[in-house]
């Protein structure tokens, strides 16, 4: 299936509990996946505006992820401390590696990337700088406090 990203609708919403949604203003992604009906995997387009960041620091038990930079510099966040990604570049996150990571946009220009991850049933994700943890179930995410005490929407 052929795909034109211009058709693709795109979401700007965060399905993070309240209090963490205002950090993922300025991301906007498009699910390219979902478009062409893929079910083993998703593949995002995804632009983020000055200032903005990808998702809260963070690593999946279950799924594996991959990013592949298109346009603009972005610093990529992890264990390993701060590096500027350029267009062309890549980095994977392997599923169960507690290296919390995210991309952040410290530049002045818009960055794009592709945003690759697997769908993996009974995936968990840790949040190291937050009292956060989101569990994969049939309905959707399930974020908890880092206690298991649920988020109220």
């Amino acid at each position: 299936m052929i795909i034109d990203p211009e058709n693709v609708p795109s979401r700007k919403t965060s399905i993070y509990p309240d209090q963490f949604k205002s950090l993922m203003a300025g991301r906007v992604k498009k699910a390219l996946g979902n478009v062409a009906g893929l079910k083993n995997f998703g593949v995002n387009l995804v632009t983020l505006e000055p200032g903005s960041c990808s998702a809260l620091r963070h690593w999946h038990t279950r799924q594996d992820e991959f990013i592949y930079i298109i346009e603009g510099e972005v610093t990529l966040v992890s264990n390993a401390g701060a590096q500027i990604l350029k267009p062309g570049m890549m980095a994977g996150f392997p599923a169960g590696e507690a290296d919390g990571h995210q991309l952040v946009n410290r530049s002045n220009a818009v960055v794009v990337y592709l945003e690759i991850g697997d769908r993996s049933p009974d995936d968990q994700v840790n949040y190291p700088d937050d009292d956060l943890i989101a569990k994969a179930s049939p309905g959707g995410w399930i974020f908890t406090h880092k206690d298991g005490v649920l988020y109220e929407s």
